[in-house]
């Protein structure tokens, strides 16, 4: 490791620092996916924007390579790097909803499942992901995509304001009337640009939901597929309905009898009555054969959005590949199925989510995020508790992605996206979007300090 004295940065931290040999150390070097070990030279838990500032300034003038961890799902691992200072907003929780403006303010360690808790006392909401521990920050500044996203947009589309501390440890605040230039990159460009310390977002009305999984052999998915992809585009924006190629896992609550058997799996989240949300769905199920099981029901929408959380706990080793998606031809779905039945383990899955109805209707020089005319973002994943398995989920997943990428378009949810898949990936992700975020980087982080992610370069 460097040699670098960290006795000036321990003392003015309020939230404290973790260094090697401190008992607290190999617990909070653990990484969601348990794939990727790393081992910094320190990590700052930051409890407020002073702290950040005081990290961010003393990882800057010790030229150390600076991580920024949220609440920490990153896939590659990029909330953590090797001798080097990782930011860790862990800490910073908190979420305060304005019930007139139906807005939230939100600090960047709070997960989802806090945002949630807040909003829903109040009957609202903003379009987020699937998994109630997934962080705030992470999701929000790649773009976030989820049950609401038809109705109401991704993630960043719904984000007014930011507050970042800068390269140079300066504050600002970023929205349409001061430093609006920023505010567009965040939307979607990831962390390139500074530590955002909290959030604006605006809120929906959502309360009870008709939501939850329905599952098939998957001997029926091709038929099951092509049903969805036709009646996607006429389905009410109120219903959220993403597709999975999966298998059944081996414990409860699932029926013994279908126990490790390929399943396709329908996942919806209708958000209003029960008697509407059967109506929305009953033009697609009235076409397919009966299901192993139907267990969807009127639930808070706080249940669903942490409805999977057991399943996939930290720790376990993560594989994931993604794109986005245009169009299914039949072809794609004939290369589906015949990675999908090479699965390595129970956990392994291929996600189909929709990103169309709101989406579309921003343009896509509005914000970062580029690709505002494909229909879903895909995700194929490798999982497994065991890390023996690492090389099989990994090998998998990439041989799933080959098969299907010529099918799909040329840039995926950086989200989705590993760290070894290189700078022509992500031009192809951010499109002629690229060169705008490249001098907007320029501007605000100008050396590239903020670069422990999928890494926007500045502007020659």
């Amino acid at each position: 490791m460097p040699d670098v004295n960290m006795t000036n940065l321990k003392p003015i931290l309020r939230g404290g620092l973790i260094e090697p040999g401190d008992a607290a150390y190999a617990d909070a070097c653990k990484l969601y996916n348990g794939m990727i070990d790393k081992r910094p030279l320190a990590i700052a838990r930051c409890a407020d924007v002073a702290d950040v500032i005081a990290a961010v300034n003393f990882g800057r003038d010790n030229r150390l390579p600076i991580a920024i961890r949220g609440g920490g799902h990153n896939g590659p691992g990029l909330g953590s790097v090797n001798d080097g200072l990782v930011i860790d907003l862990s800490s910073m929780r908190g979420v305060r909803v304005d019930p007139t403006t139906r807005t939230a303010r939100v600090e960047a360690g709070a997960t989802q499942g806090d945002l949630d808790h807040a909003t829903h006392a109040f009957g609202l909401a903003v379009p987020a992901g699937i998994i109630s521990t997934t962080g705030v920050a992470g999701l929000t500044l790649s773009g976030g995509h989820g049950y609401l996203t038809r109705k109401y947009g991704l993630t960043i589309d719904n984000l007014l304001e930011a507050d970042v501390v800068l390269a140079d440890g300066s504050f600002v605040t970023a929205n349409k009337a001061e430093n609006s230039d920023l505010l567009w990159a965040l939307r979607g460009g990831g962390g390139n640009f500074g530590v955002v310390t909290s959030f604006l977002f605006q809120l929906h009305r959502v309360s009870q939901v008709f939501a939850g999984p329905i599952a098939w052999d998957q001997k029926h998915a091709r038929a099951i597929m092509k049903q969805y992809r036709d009646f996607l585009p006429s389905a009410p924006e109120d219903l959220g309905i993403f597709l999975g190629l999966k298998t059944v896992l081996s414990c409860e609550p699932f029926p013994k009898e279908y126990w490790g058997k390929r399943m396709c799996l329908l996942m919806s989240c209708y958000n209003g009555s029960e008697a509407r949300g059967r109506q929305a769905l009953a033009p697609l199920l009235d076409q397919l054969p009966d299901p192993w099981f139907n267990w969807m029901g009127t639930m808070p929408y706080p249940a669903v959005q942490s409805m999977f959380d057991g399943l996939y706990p930290k720790g376990m080793q993560w594989y994931w590949r993604g794109d986005f998606v245009g169009t299914l031809s039949d072809a794609a779905i004939d290369a589906h199925l015949e990675q999908a039945a090479k699965t390595p383990s129970e956990l392994s899955l291929m996600h189909l989510y929709p990103i169309d109805g709101a989406v579309h209707r921003v343009d896509r020089a509005d914000t970062a995020w580029n690709c505002r005319d494909a229909t879903w973002s895909m995700v194929i994943a490798g999982i497994d508790p065991d890390a023996a398995k690492a090389g099989a989920v990994t090998q998998w997943t990439k041989a799933y992605w080959d098969a299907v990428h010529p099918f799909d378009l040329g840039g995926a949810y950086p989200n989705f996206m590993m760290d070894d898949e290189g700078d022509a990936r992500l031009r192809a992700t951010y499109g002629d979007n690229y060169g705008r975020l490249s001098v907007v980087k320029k501007k605000y982080d100008p050396m590239n300090l903020f670069r422990i992610n999928q890494n926007i370069k500045p502007a020659a």
